[in-house]
């Protein structure tokens, strides 16, 4: 029996090359087809691991899930950007590299990033993601959340369609 060791932390300066490496890999499993191609390869390009770095070290709410020794998943949370819904936390982000996606560690990253919100106050949560992923629409009704809201967002020339989850309940533990 081969036993993989994993856990969840807060993101470290030397993270950012391999957190930029998971957010290309997982922003072209996810939206190629989705987002126009040239706006999805200029939304890549401008997240490469000196932006990663900066985000670290100005201390933005930034967890990374370690499987086997290398960063195969992060997420990116704080406090509600949207005040007129009655969410107070959310997660701005959350992926994982394709090949450790379907192991049950999205559930738990998206746990841990709830749980730091809750610590600082934050007891409910709103997480977007965009119509047209259906993988992201299954995982997030999946964790129990509710459709709150569908807003339009432009991509380049396209718009696209966002659909709003909100969590009341209190984080898993």
């Amino acid at each position: 029996m081969v036993k993989t060791a994993f856990s969840i932390r807060h993101a470290r300066p030397g993270d950012a090359e391999e957190i930029a490496r998971v957010h290309d890999a997982s922003w072209r499993d996810a939206y190629r087809g989705v987002i126009p191609g040239v706006e999805l390869e200029r939304m890549i390009a401008r997240r490469g691991p000196a932006w990663w770095h900066s985000a670290i070290v100005r201390g933005t709410g930034l967890l990374v899930l370690d499987f086997d020794k290398q960063i195969a998943g992060y997420s990116t949370y704080g406090r509600n950007r949207v005040p007129s819904m009655p969410y107070s936390g959310e997660i701005f982000e959350l992926y994982l590299a394709p090949q450790h996606q379907g192991l049950g560690l999205g559930r738990r990253l998206f746990n841990a990033a709830r749980r730091e919100l809750a610590e600082h106050g934050y007891l409910s949560t709103i997480v977007w993601a965009l119509a047209d992923n259906e993988k992201a629409l299954s995982f997030y009704r999946g964790l129990g959340g509710q459709t709150v809201r569908r807003a339009e967002e432009r991509f380049g020339s396209d718009m696209l369609t966002r659909v709003a989850f909100g969590f009341v309940s209190a984080p898993v533990r």
